[in-house]
């Protein structure tokens, strides 16, 4: 391992460096900077470059709805991937392709969070992408196209196709993973035509149930230029503006979707009001629905969710412990199933109080029923299926957390000491902590690399799910009142009221 680990890619020759056993590669650019005249465009083919580019630094990151500190990642060059890899001059190693979207308004492939180091050890070539997000990847403008945070993932996945064999990875033996936003990306590349052929396996972790309109969304998006001064949601005339701006707008925009919930409906129930667009063209339909109707191939798929998806966000933002009756009245009308899903929920859960009321439909809108009617779904389309919930709940907090949203990622990955892991698990990681962990970290490498997670896999006889605790078992789905109540229904785009 003397010296700089040195590749040869379709666009020019990288040299990146060793780090833990492993080489990686950062900040490589698949599509050119997303500005000027590209802005809010289709990604376009990254420049060639003479000579050799380092390699080492991670790209700037996207424009954030939300405040974090992105320390010197501040640029343009946006649209750039991260490699790790056992051993560039190896051959036909399997690939993973991680994307790092929350939210549908973060993206950062240099979270530590992401760190390959532990899944190169056991032999697996890690891509970690950047793409758009916010209103730079997902607002509805008439003069462009829209979901371009999706565009820019299936340009990077165009990179891999071509390039990946240089860094020691199979071209055919890809997986496409994500958690939240990232997973709902997974779910939208299996049913679209230009992602077909560019992978072969699909890891989704706490799957959203978050689409809208084209009716709404540009309604949406207008309020948001309008802020502006723009007299229509266009391109053109959100061009100039500072992205970054045009980012901290959109998150003080969010925080106050609530007063329109008469003209937006339910979509104000989520916290966010840019998601990926049901268009019919770049997305055609969501991907339930194209599953089941055979209009979208099964694949292998490993898909799972948390017990306690919402609390992260219940304990976060200081509601846990004060939700009222009318608030479980509120999430039962804007996120339960209609007609009859709001008595469905009452009947269900007889002896609930509002706080377990609002927690369940949450959990189950948002992430917990996408995830397991993908599952079905994609087993309905001729697909294999592994389904998991993680039931095991977080030390930190002195456990007010619970087996909450993104408690399962820094577990895949095996860096319990990255800051989000620490704050989920704590400094110290218990033993079940670092057990956990290794089972999961496991099954994504058996799944990645033979497509079998390790455990029976979802069919509708008997919807057998691994249960994710200390000791781990295989069950039914456990989540069987909330399934019954969300039987006949997909999670529906969110639409005009």
């Amino acid at each position: 391992m003397s010296g700089q680990p040195r590749v040869r890619t379709t666009e020019g020759p990288v040299r990146g460096l060793w780090r833990q056993g492993h080489a990686v590669f950062r900040g490589i650019p698949y599509a050119r900077p997303p500005v000027g005249e590209l802005r809010f465009a289709a990604p376009a083919p990254p420049d060639r470059w003479e000579g050799t580019r380092q390699a080492t630094e991670f790209g700037p990151v996207v424009p954030l709805s939300l405040p974090v500190d992105v320390g010197p990642q501040r640029g343009t060059d946006w649209l750039t991937l991260n490699v790790g890899t056992p051993d560039p001059g190896a051959a036909g190693l399997p690939v993973l392709v991680w994307l790092p979207v929350g939210g549908y308004v973060t993206a950062m492939s240099s979270d530590p969070m992401y760190d390959p180091a532990a899944l190169a050890e056991a032999g697996l070539v890690v891509v970690t992408v950047n793409c758009r997000v916010g209103a730079e990847g997902f607002a509805f403008l008439d003069d462009a196209p829209p979901n371009r945070g999706f565009l820019d993932q299936i340009a990077a996945l165009e990179w891999v196709r071509r390039n990946i064999a240089a860094f020691g990875g199979d071209p055919d033996q890809v997986t496409v993973a994500g958690q939240s936003a990232g997973a709902g990306s997974v779910a939208a590349l299996l049913t679209m035509k230009p992602a077909r052929g560019l992978f072969r396996r699909a890891v989704a972790h706490s799957v959203p149930g978050l689409h809208s309109t084209p009716a709404l969304a540009r309604r949406i998006t207008a309020a948001l230029a309008d802020r502006f001064g723009a007299a229509a949601p266009t391109a053109a005339a959100l061009r100039d503006v500072d992205p970054w701006h045009l980012a901290a707008e959109l998150t003080s925009f969010n925080a106050g979707l609530h007063a329109h919930r008469e003209s937006w409906g339910r979509i104000t129930g989520t916290g966010t009001s840019l998601c990926p667009v049901v268009d019919g063209e770049v997305l055609p339909e969501t991907p339930w629905p194209a599953l089941t109707g055979a209009r979208a191939s099964g694949t292998e798929l490993l898909v799972g969710h948390t017990r306690d998806e919402f609390r992260l966000f219940s304990v976060m933002g200081g509601r846990r412990g004060t939700f009222t009756e009318q608030d479980a009245r509120t999430a039962l009308e804007l996120l339960a199933p209609q007609p009859h899903g709001a008595q469905a929920y009452r009947a269900a859960f007889a002896q609930a109080g509002p706080e377990e009321l609002v927690e369940a439909v949450y959990s189950d809108a948002l992430f917990r029923m996408p995830s397991q009617k993908l599952a079905e779904a994609n087993a309905a389309a001729g697909g294999t299926s592994y389904l998991f919930e993680l039931r095991w709940s977080a030390p930190a907090l002195g456990g007010a957390l619970g087996a909450c949203h993104s408690l399962d990622v820094p577990l895949a990955f095996g860096t319990l000491d990255s800051p989000v892991g620490t704050q989920l698990i704590g400094d110290e990681p218990t033993p079940e902590a670092v057990a956990l962990s290794r089972e999961l970290k496991e099954a994504w490498i058996r799944f990645v690399t033979t497509g079998d997670a390790g455990w029976a896999a979802h069919r509708p006889d008997r919807r057998l799910t691994r249960v994710l605790d200390a000791p781990s078992e295989t069950l039914p789905y456990p989540e069987q009142a909330s399934r019954r109540i969300w039987e006949d229904h997909f999670p529906a785009p969110f639409d005009l009221p």
